[in-house]
């Protein structure tokens, strides 16, 4: 009986093991197409939401699609972020000042901001502060800012796998920026705050090209709005403890396996 269980145990772990792993594939791929409450849905070549009446700087209606004429970074924030926004645009101020890339000609930015309580009067400011920032010749409709109602922004936001949550007066959501092609298409994500000249440079020749690439760095940067009395942090979980679960699930099954297979073979030999 002991001989008849070794012979079996390692044909029967790497069957347990296969199920656990395939579960936990399915479990994750599962997670990952569905779109978070507040997060990034990646919509790699998918046309941004280039039709949507937004407000420019000046209170004038406009579209993405009437501005949107070459490589583009696309950013969503909201003016009176306390958090995560304001160092994403100072990011992305280092970056023109660094890249070797001529913004106006090479590439442009838009900013979108996703809260109905900005006006054009807010976004005017925000820009004219940004641009101050800059430390080259820069044409101020090379990056724009622009506002709109709920519905409208939202669309946009939605149309890019960009996902927020209002609460308490602020919004949790994602620090990304999107590139997208001169024809509007997601051709990558980068995450957080700081830019590397060289992502931006490359991201920016590819989209030129209308390639779509994938996203190396996963790793999000959130920003998060506070409730009364205790900060509410809004990840996705779920995804996370499924997986380690799983994980640990196949390793005990292997550790089981293995002890009984240790064990049979121990009292066979006490036993010749």
């Amino acid at each position: 009986m002991t001989m008849s269980m070794d012979r079996y145990a390692s044909p029967l772990t790497a069957v347990l093991v296969c199920m656990l792993l395939t579960g936990a594939a399915r479990f994750l791929d599962a997670q990952q197409n569905k779109p978070p409450e507040v997060g990034i849905y990646e919509r790699l070549g998918a046309q941004a939401a280039l039709d949507v009446t937004l407000r420019n700087e000046t209170g004038e209606s406009t579209t993405l699609r009437e501005l949107i004429e070459k490589p583009t970074i696309l950013t969503l924030n909201y003016f009176h972020c306390p958090g995560i926004c304001t160092p994403m645009l100072n990011g992305l101020v280092d970056v023109i000042n660094t890249t070797q890339l001529e913004p106006g000609r090479d590439f442009q930015i838009v900013t979108v901001s996703f809260d109905p309580r900005d006006t054009p009067a807010v976004a005017r400011k925000e820009r004219s502060d940004y641009l101050r920032q800059i430390k080259r010749p820069f044409a101020p409709k090379a990056w724009r800012f622009l506002t709109g109602e709920a519905q409208a922004t939202k669309q946009v936001a939605d149309s890019v796998g960009f996902y927020f949550h209002a609460e308490g007066g602020m919004f949790n959501h994602p620090g990304t920026i999107m590139i997208l092609t001169p024809t509007g298409i997601v051709s990558r994500y980068i995450h957080g705050t700081v830019f590397l000249p060289a992502d931006i440079e490359i991201a920016i020749q590819d989209a030129r090209g209308g390639q779509v690439r994938p996203t190396i760095s996963k790793v999000l940067s959130f920003c998060y709005a506070y409730e009364p009395g205790s900060r509410k942090y809004v990840l996705q979980t779920t995804r996370v403890i499924g997986g380690v679960f799983l994980i640990c699930a196949g390793g005990f099954v292997v550790y089981l396996l293995k002890g009984k297979s240790r064990s049979g073979k121990e009292r066979t030999r006490l036993s010749t």
